[in-house]
């Protein structure tokens, strides 16, 4: 029975094999690595300070243009605004007072009142038409003019101080109101809820994030590309992409920055894929954009089967002078065809890899034939 089992289990471990790491000619393509995003993405933030009263949905949850999305307790607001409307009704009558009396001083001046005198009122008569125009004619210290103009003019500045008052309570108004409204955070557009950052019962202050929104109908890719390979992109121009290393499909470039990194060398490009993608934001997604033309440039290929599975990052086996194999990381670049693969680091020519290593193995395993 053992002798059985040993022949079932001899293919199969003699499936793999030593080769040899060639080089090539390039096909003139730089693969860069790439982020699946939405294709609007905003922030809701605090604007009022307070506690969290009202989450309206988990990741992942759907939402319309104006729907509410998080709120905010707006309790001491509504008491302030209780509190400037009391004020606003107090003003208003003091307005009404104010424009009443500047009124009666315009129809009826005080400086022209004869006052409530017992009897017929005599003595202010006699003093309107007797003492008054004598101390204006000789004595030259009184002007009943001026006196009318100075209580005509008080009035007035009544009525702008009442009105003052006023406009001040009303702004008081329209700041409490505009604060209830930065109480409850809206969906700007159309989306679904990406993150959420708080719970109900959570204390905010403003500023604080509360939840990442965005519009993933339509989704993009975002690439930081080397600066020396902008220079062969251009808005519209379409590229393959790979999403999730298993979803191939075309990407049209969207948009180039403007400006590039300073510290990295790189320039932001969005690309937008079809709408009928199955992507998710975050996803890691592959780009192959065209490389300038190098004449008889050289690149090191490998079969894409020496490739470890199950492996986070891209690995081979490589068979050193002593007949022992040791794991070493390689970065990839571009698909060579007939089942080969760029290495752009990690390997040299000539050196040895094992080609089809079973799953599972590591530094140190060798097929039982080598080449």
């Amino acid at each position: 029975m053992a002798v059985l089992v040993c022949s079932c289990l001899l293919p199969v471990v003699q499936a793999a094999d030593i080769v040899r790491v060639e080089s090539t000619s390039s096909l003139s393509q730089s693969v860069l690595g790439s982020t699946v995003i939405p294709y609007k993405e905003v922030t809701l933030s605090a604007q009022v300070p307070g506690v969290v009263k009202l989450v309206a949905g988990e990741a992942g949850s759907s939402f319309k243009q104006g729907d509410v999305i998080v709120q905010v307790d707006e309790s001491q607001l509504l008491a302030k605004r209780n509190a400037v409307l009391a004020q606003i009704s107090i003003a208003q009558a003091a307005l009404q007072n104010s424009q009443a009396q500047y009124t009666r001083e315009l129809v009826s001046p005080r400086s022209k009142d004869i006052g409530a005198m017992p009897g017929f009122g005599l003595p202010a008569m006699f003093d309107m038409f007797a003492v008054r125009p004598f101390a204006d004619s000789f004595m030259g210290n009184y002007d009943s003019d001026m006196g009318r103009y100075t209580d005509l003019m008080s009035s007035a500045t009544g009525v702008s101080q009442a009105q003052s008052n006023l406009q001040q309570a009303v702004s008081q108004l329209q700041e409490i109101e505009a604060a209830l409204r930065d109480a409850k955070s809206m969906a700007p557009f159309e989306g679904i809820i990406l993150e959420k950052m708080v719970e109900e019962g959570d204390t905010v202050q403003p500023g604080q994030p509360l939840i990442k929104y965005g519009y993933v109908k339509y989704k993009r890719l975002l690439a930081d590309v080397p600066s020396g390979l902008v220079g062969n992109l251009a808005e519209g121009m379409v590229v393959p992409v790979r999403i999730d290393g298993n979803s191939s499909t075309m990407a049209k470039v969207s948009q180039i920055y403007p400006v590039a990194d300073p510290n990295r060398h790189t320039v932001t490009v969005k690309f937008d894929l079809p709408v009928d993608i199955v992507a998710a934001p975050g996803m890691y997604a592959e780009v192959f954009l065209p490389e300038p033309k190098n004449g008889d440039a050289k690149v090191i290929v490998i079969p894409k089967t020496a490739l470890l599975s199950g492996r986070s990052l891209p690995s081979v086996l490589v068979v050193n002078d002593r007949n022992t194999s040791e794991l070493r990381l390689v970065r990839l670049g571009a698909e060579q065809g007939n089942g080969m693969v760029e290495v752009v680091s990690g390997l040299k020519p000539d050196e040895r890899v094992i080609d089809k290593p079973p799953a599972g193995v590591s530094s140190g395993w060798m097929p039982f034939k080598n080449q």
